[in-house]
């Protein structure tokens, strides 16, 4: 019969992964606090030294992901342990779901956490300004980090319950779908907010340039929203436009 995992110590190891950045070398990456983050669990599974040894040695191996998906991997890692644990697979199978999905989950973090969600929570937050005011701030904080560690927390469970095959479950989710729909939410405040500002502030540019100035900002929009699809930073964008803003101004365009 297999060790079954008290809920004390699936919270203590998913609580261990939000630091796996902690124990960051140049060596192992992020091997250390993933280790950090197994041990609990592992300490209960492996009561034979010599057993318990081989598994924290095997799990030093360089290991580097995106961190906020690294929770799905110490629930698979734990999922495929229990059955090494019962002599069901091989230690292979472990490196081998390590292996095969550190870059495609890393990937899959950059695209919906790095480029999707936090642009859109930040535009969002920058066009409640003039409603809330600082508040906006506290807006950002709380939305975008109880998607945040809900996505954690799913899936840690999904890796504790599927293992390797909490693959075909996240391609159900259809995160990258999710996620360009966030990058065009991003792009649309923005655009708000920009045209918010030009009203409020009176921004408009001198004689028969204001025709020039409209097409071009609309032409700009729909660049924007092309190189966001692409997966180009959506703050290399507001930096162009600020620069852009600031050339015209200082030429006496607008």
């Amino acid at each position: 019969m297999g060790v079954t995992f008290s809920k004390l110590t699936l919270w203590r190891c998913f609580f261990r992964s939000l630091f796996l950045q902690a124990g960051f070398s140049s060596e192992g990456m992020q091997s250390l606090g993933l280790v950090y983050a197994l041990s609990p669990a592992l300490l209960v599974l492996y009561p034979d030294p010599e057993r318990r040894k081989a598994a924290f040695t095997r799990h030093l191996t360089p290991f580097n992901t995106h961190p906020y998906v690294a929770a799905a991997f110490v629930g698979g890692i734990l999922f495929h342990e229990q059955r090494l644990a019962r002599g069901e697979e091989d230690p292979d199978e472990v490196e081998r779901f390590k292996g095969l999905l550190m870059g495609p989950l890393a990937a899959l973090g950059d695209g919906f956490f790095w480029l999707s969600l936090r642009p859109a929570v930040g535009a969002l937050s920058v066009a409640l300004v003039p409603v809330i005011g600082a508040w906006a701030v506290a807006f950002y904080v709380v939305a975008y980090n109880l998607v945040h560690f809900t996505a954690r927390w799913r899936l840690f469970r999904l890796g504790l319950s599927l293992g390797g095959a909490l693959v075909a479950k996240l391609a159900e989710l259809r995160i990258p779908v999710w996620g360009r729909r966030l990058r065009v939410l991003a792009a649309g405040v923005v655009g708000g907010v920009a045209s918010w500002l030009a009203v409020e502030f009176g921004v408009q540019a001198t004689g028969w340039l204001q025709p020039a100035l409209d097409g071009a900002s609309l032409a700009f929009g729909a660049v924007s929203v092309f190189l966001l699809s692409r997966k180009v930073s959506p703050y290399l964008l507001l930096y162009v436009s600020a620069a852009i803003v600031i050339a015209l101004a200082a030429f006496g365009v607008v």
